[in-house]
């Protein structure tokens, strides 16, 4: 069989699962690796790969073996320095290795924005120990967050409000990080109206901008995302100027997902992810092409149209409240029938469940946001998870 290109995904999520999606319907050959079998982008891919992307010589030598067009990085875990081999014998790394390597840092990410690009950001410090890290709450003042320099979907994030709270911050921190760096960043708290994640496309034929999408998080990890979210033209600008600026000097081509906090017109960098964003899912239901589809078409080098928006839209995560692995589902048809001008859901087909995990998202589209946000709360509520064990 002909394909387009062979794409070799690292990471099988669902985020992974709706990118290979797309892929697909461009004519691509995926095959999706993860270190556990049966990961949700497994299972629509055209064959897997189950090894720790941590693991260089095992990463090195699928490349090897398999000869992808592209290699497109879906998780933070991974040795890049491997990418960066691989990319100087020629094998496309997506956006690039250094983009990689930049980005599945919060500290290297940080440092270009604040310090080689001028971007704004909160006041920062990193630290390795629990000591630095009272030195760094001295120098940010309280309250102030830490975080890994390495993890996902808000893993190991906390907010602390006095000295007392740093030392299980730290050990928090440290237990939920990915990657083997006991590195954390102490960062101010920005005491902000709102955050966004702006969804950022550099490809063939320039930067594109998908409307900024709002979202709010628990635990450090998103609970629901509207789009659009309502922001002053004056403060779009200043986003996607910061936005446009950092993917230029990231270079390469993809979907890239960058936050930022929102105080009145002041706009501050926070965060950026070189691949489509879990507060992204809602574009599944407001957009024609969505975040999946414009990743796939700017790695294959493929024109950017116009990105039309078909209405206000949210979404909702369903999540697990233990560990299990012997699970249903139940709830889809009275969450599919919450009346609104469409609602849809993806239900991710994840072999096990934990505490928090998320199993699927709630999508609903309505005439404006707000009602948006409720209906797919609603719809969420619905969709119970039946442990059998």
């Amino acid at each position: 069989m002909a394909f387009t290109a062979r794409i070799l995904l690292l990471g099988s999520g669902e985020l992974g699962r709706e990118f290979v999606i797309a892929a697909k319907r461009l004519g691509c050959e995926v095959i999706a690796c993860d270190s556990y079998e049966g990961a949700p982008a497994m299972q629509v891919a055209d064959a897997c790969e189950v090894f720790p992307m941590l693991d260089a010589e095992q990463l090195r030598e699928a490349i090897d073996r398999l000869q992808p067009d592209f290699v497109v990085p879906e998780i933070e875990a991974i040795r890049t320095e491997v990418l960066a081999e691989v990319e100087a014998q020629g094998v496309h790394v997506v956006p690039s290795a250094r983009a990689t390597i930049m980005t599945m840092n919060r500290d290297r990410i940080r440092d270009l924005a604040a310090g080689e690009l001028g971007l704004v950001t909160s006041r920062y410090r990193y630290a390795e120990s629990l000591q630095e890290v009272r030195d760094g709450a001295a120098y940010t003042g309280f309250p102030c967050v830490i975080k890994p320099v390495m993890s996902s979907s808000g893993k190991g994030q906390s907010t602390v409000h006095s000295a007392e709270g740093l030392e299980g911050a730290w050990d928090y921190a440290v237990d939920n990080m990915r990657g083997d760096r006991r590195r954390v960043i102490v960062e101010q708290f920005v005491d902000f109206d709102y955050e966004i994640t702006l969804l950022t496309i550099r490809a063939r034929d320039g930067v594109h901008f998908c409307p900024p999408i709002g979202h709010r998080q628990e635990r450090g990890d998103y609970q629901e995302s509207w789009q659009p979210a309502a922001m002053t033209p004056q403060a779009i600008a200043k986003a996607q100027q910061m936005a446009a600026k950092v993917v230029d000097d990231l270079g390469g081509y993809g979907l890239f997902g960058v936050e930022f906090f929102v105080r009145g017109e002041e706009v501050i960098f926070s965060e950026l992810s070189p691949r489509p964003h879990d507060t992204g899912m809602v574009t599944l239901i407001s957009q024609d092409l969505n975040e999946f589809d414009l990743h796939a078409r700017a790695i294959l080098g493929l024109p950017i149209p116009q990105i039309a928006v078909r209405g206000a839209s949210a979404s909702a995560v369903i999540l697990a409240d233990r560990h299990s692995d012997s699970f249903r589902c139940e709830g889809l048809a009275a969450a599919l029938a919450v009346p609104a001008e469409a609602m849809d859901l993806r239900i991710f087909a994840k072999p096990v469940t934990r505490p928090y995990r998320r199993m699927g998202v709630t999508l609903a589209r309505a005439a404006d946001t707000d009602t948006a946000r409720r209906l797919a709360a609603e719809a969420a509520a619905q969709v119970r998870i039946i442990y059998d064990d």
